[in-house]
């Protein structure tokens, strides 16, 4: 008589439905995590600013979610979010699909939380594909995301930028994004393999356990990147902090930003993010352990006698 899927640890997917049931589980979780929390990533942005302007400066996370829903629009905290929604899924696809392969490839499916650097190994190979992937979507949602933005949609938002500065614009900020994404996802993926394995060491399915060590691994690899995020913010925004001057690469950005706002400029919109990283890795893994869960103790036709 043959064992049905049921009956096995549910990390252990069927060979068939490996690379797509990661990347359908995925796609959810990663649709789940950016639109959750876009109206806190909408603040972070703003928060980036170095020449706010008075209409557009705030004390703070809470502060800047209750001025913009008040003087503005509520609907002003989810400008953009259509294109993310739409960019998000195939991305975080990729992302988690590659994360897991990479995994087997390195042969630490099963022992991940006792080969840190094959799991950071793991998690560069996921952050190359998934940037590739997200760097536009960034772009037009950031510019949407600011006080006082002329465009209209996404759409509108990527055919100006198009023509006026070309498709470099889009890749601006790619090599500081690498910069960003590289340390955060293996910090990242490093500290959830390690909280899971202490909090979940049968590695069953447990939902707790995953939202917790998604949200400890996410806060503290939030709150480590945070520089480079706000380098990114300027580099994708452009905001006009000298006059006709345009930031054309990671080291112009870090220069500008150290000379408005010194060394504290770097820690801007340091609360938003760790509240984005922290909900958003929690979240993520939680919808992508659940639908990993899901489809894979269902019955195979194997099961039916």
């Amino acid at each position: 008589m043959c064992e049905c899927l049921g009956g096995e640890e549910y990390e252990d997917l069927p060979e068939t439905a490996g690379p797509l049931v990661h990347a359908m589980a995925g796609s959810i979780a990663g649709i789940c995590e950016h639109t959750m929390m876009f109206p806190v990533d909408t603040v972070k942005t703003r928060l980036h600013r170095l020449q706010p302007g008075a209409a557009a400066t705030y004390t703070g996370t809470f502060d800047a979610l209750k001025t913009i829903a008040q003087k503005e629009n509520p609907l002003a905290l989810f400008r953009g979010i259509s294109v993310v929604a739409l960019g998000a899924g195939p991305a975080h696809a990729i992302y988690f699909s590659s994360y897991e392969q990479a995994k087997v490839a390195l042969d630490i499916s099963e022992t991940a939380a006792d080969n840190p650097f094959a799991t950071a190994a793991a998690g560069v190979v996921a952050t190359m594909c998934h940037e590739a992937t997200m760097n536009p979507i960034e772009v037009v949602k950031q510019r949407m995301q600011m006080h006082g933005s002329s465009y209209r949609s996404p759409l509108q938002c990527a055919a100006r930028v198009l023509g006026n500065e070309g498709l470099f614009a889009f890749y601006r900020s790619f090599p500081n994004q690498i910069l960003m994404s590289f340390p955060f996802q293996c910090t990242h993926l490093v500290v959830y393999e390690q909280l899971r394995e202490r909090l979940n060491p049968t590695r069953e399915y447990n939902p707790v356990a995953h939202l917790l060590s998604g949200g400890g691994a996410g806060a503290f690899a939030g709150a480590l990147t945070n520089p480079f995020d706000v380098t990114k913010t300027l580099l994708n925004t452009q905001e006009p902090v000298f006059e006709k001057q345009r930031m054309s690469n990671v080291w112009s950005a870090v220069r500008t930003i150290k000379e408005q706002s010194g060394w504290l400029g770097f820690t801007k919109g340091m609360t938003a993010r760790m509240t984005i990283s922290a909900s958003g890795t929690a979240t993520s893994w939680l919808v992508y352990e659940f639908f990993k869960h899901t489809l894979s103790t269902q019955p195979t036709h194997e099961c039916l006698d």
